[in-house]
Parts: structure tokens; C-alpha cells; sequence
């Protein structure tokens, strides 16, 4: 069996038309329909600029504690890695 997959977004309220399929006339079809996940809006990118104005870059240089913030980055990665691995 063969299966076209088409997207659409409705017009009007209970309506679908479907054009452009490569079948005959005679030939038997099913349709079945399902509706789509609800699609997120698409987000805006985020820009050099902006993440120059975040206050991300430089958010741990005051910090006493943290001394070569790429070492202390690593070790925060690793211990997330460590809590998702399943001890059996």
C-alpha cells in the first residue's frame, strides 16, 4: 500500500481540498486525517547582539570560587551526564 503524506493548514472550518494526487479516476482511495501536534511558533533567532546584552558573557567573573570558568563548565556537564546514567 502507498502512502502520500500532505500538510495542510485549514482555511475554513471542516475543509480540505486536495488536489494534484496522482491517482485515476475509477481507482479507490482511503483518507484518513489527523491533526497535527500544535505547531510552536517559530522564535526569533538569537543574534550576537543579543547575547552581548544577555549579561551571560561575563555572568561568572565575579565569582571567588570559580577560578578557570571552562574547568568548572566541564565538571558541571560531567556531574549532569553522571545523574542521567542508570546504576544497575
Amino acid at each position: 500500500m502507498e502512502a502520500i503524506q500532505i500538510k495542510q493548514v485549514m482555511a475554513e472550518d471542516g475543509e480540505v481540498f486536495l488536489t494534484g494526487l496522482p491517482y485515476k479516476k475509477g481507482q479507490s482511495v482511503e483518507i484518513i486525517v489527523f491533526q497535527s501536534p500544535a505547531a510552536f511558533p517559530p522564535r526569533a533567532r538569537l543574534t550576537v547582539g543579543h547575547l552581548r546584552r544577555s549579561g551571560l558573557i561575563g555572568l561568572w567573573q565575579d565569582r571567588d570560587d570559580i577560578k578557570d570558568s571552562s574547568v568548572y563548565a566541564r565538571q558541571l556537564r560531567e556531574q549532569a551526564q553522571k545523574r542521567g546514567d542508570i546504576q544497575i
